[in-house]
């Protein structure tokens, strides 16, 4: 069922107002920093939170109007929050029990689902005696035995080690794109998740969408620090001009003017960390002197096969091994970062939302 929403929510001095529609099928993903409204968000459309002010439409139903039990709303966390007494097969038969299918068939539907998650063979045990992995596994059936229309999944992957994320990632993108009626809200911080799963992403910014969109384009250019972080680009703010970008301190950032690009408006120049270059600041080879600028190494960071230097300008440079240890980076040693400005891109500094 297509998913449409109207929020405004008030929490002492916090204020929440979006909107956004999931189409029956889609998964939307939420982003934003701690304190931007995503929690607050999957409480208005769960019924754990009440808004000031809400149209949430499920198909021809507003969900505003109803109780959290009659909202035929499944929720996924990164705590899987099993029952500890009952077993696997009755963790996930709770659900249907719960919408009044007897004993038996809740049981029949729980097998099922068990076996759609790979986790049949874990039936007759306890959460106890189950891996992370192995945990979040019943969870999604147990979210999923329900037949909810909605589905809201909180960080689903947060709490899980390295080695059980991709599966369980992999899983449900599975079983989201096993089915064409339901709508999917995706609450993350991890740029895998959103690219893997979502077909649209909505950033959220001190309880306002700053930007929305197809995640791979959002993602691609952003339009926020934040967006920018997650994405791992560089994102400097400023105004168009025609040259690229000027900061606020009179910088000029050559680059490329995208389509939408409007000159003299507020704008990001936006460029990937391997696109910087970093030289000893005694070196004398010639560069862009607009693409040009003296900074200081802050953090030396693994990023998977390269390291990734942070600076005390904001930017961020991907470099070999090797590379750093030639030119002997540790925190506090001075450098110039050149940026050539065929791989800068100037957008609009925030999409109409």
């Amino acid at each position: 069922m297509m998913l449409r929403a109207e929020i405004e929510l008030s929490r002492g001095t916090f204020d929440l107002a979006v909107d956004f529609e999931v189409p029956a099928g889609t998964v939307l993903a939420i982003l934003g920093p701690n304190g931007s409204g995503k929690s607050s968000l999957l409480g208005s459309l769960s019924g754990l939170l009440r808004p000031r002010r809400a149209k949430i439409l499920l198909g021809d139903r507003d969900l505003h109007q109803l109780p959290p039990h009659d909202r035929s709303v499944g929720l996924l966390s990164q705590d899987p929050l099993l029952f500890p007494h009952l077993s696997v097969l009755d963790n996930v038969a709770f659900s249907p029990r719960s919408k009044g299918a007897g004993r038996a068939e809740a049981r029949q539907i729980a097998r099922r689902w068990l076996a759609e998650v790979d986790a049949a063979e874990f039936e007759r045990r306890k959460p106890a005696q189950l891996s992370g992995g192995q945990a979040q596994r019943v969870a999604v059936a147990r979210a999923l035995a329900g037949e909810p229309d909605l589905l809201l999944l909180d960080e689903p992957l947060a709490a899980l080690d390295v080695d059980a994320a991709p599966a369980i990632r992999g899983l449900l993108r599975r079983v989201l794109s096993a089915n064409a009626t339901r709508a999917t809200v995706l609450v993350t911080h991890d740029p895998l998740d959103a690219l893997a799963l979502a077909d649209h992403v909505l950033v959220l910014t001190e309880g306002r969408a700053l930007e929305r969109g197809p995640t791979r384009e959002v993602l691609a250019a952003p339009r926020t620090a934040f967006t920018a972080r997650i994405a791992g680009l560089n994102l400097v703010a400023g105004t168009a001009v025609d040259d690229g970008l000027r900061t606020d301190e009179g910088r000029l950032i050559a680059g490329m003017l995208a389509e939408d690009a409007a000159l003299g408006e507020p704008a990001v120049a936006v460029f990937a960390p391997s696109a910087v270059a970093v030289y000893p600041v005694e070196d004398g080879r010639p560069g862009s002197p607009r693409n040009t600028m003296a900074a200081s190494v802050t953090a030396l960071e693994p990023h998977g096969p390269v390291i990734r230097l942070r600076t005390d300008v904001g930017l961020a440079a991907d470099l070999t091994p090797a590379a750093v240890a030639d030119l002997r980076l540790e925190p506090g040693t001075p450098v110039r970062l050149d940026i050539k400005a065929t791989t800068v891109t100037v957008y609009p500094a925030s999409l109409t939302v």
